[in-house]
């Protein structure tokens, strides 16, 4: 079966750390982009940060700051996200999703959630004050 499944959530206070794993099973996630959104009850899923097939590039949601870093192992799949000096306004449910694509050539070539095919269950992450 194909399919993400995030872990790594938990509750955290103001300033600690959390480190996301986002893991394919049924298939390798290398050659695709690899995305971290986030969601709060009542508001729109956003990006939170994006990594490239090759692992090369990153990029990050704007209100990231340089807080977080999305990598991928060696092992082609799994990514992670760890999150630095989280604050309460990070808590959310976080998914991970595949940009499934053709003709992109793995890259993070949008925040659009209809463009990732795949998606996990996501996982809660809360930061208390």
């Amino acid at each position: 079966q194909v399919q993400l499944v995030e872990s790594g959530g938990g509750l955290v206070q103001a300033g600690g750390s959390l480190r996301l794993s986002c893991t394919a099973s049924g298939f390798t996630l290398e050659p695709y982009a690899v995305g971290w959104f986030r969601q709060v009850s009542g508001k729109e899923r956003e990006g939170v940060a994006c990594i490239s097939g090759s692992g090369a590039n990153g990029f990050y949601g704007d209100f990231v700051k340089g807080r977080f870093t999305i990598s991928r192992d060696s092992t082609r799949t799994t990514v992670y996200l760890q999150m630095n000096s989280l604050r309460p306004d990070d808590t959310a449910v976080y998914y991970c999703a595949s940009d499934l694509r053709a003709g992109y050539g793995g890259l993070c070539s949008t925040w659009e959630v209809t463009d990732y095919g795949l998606w996990g269950q996501g996982t809660q992450v809360t930061v208390s004050s």
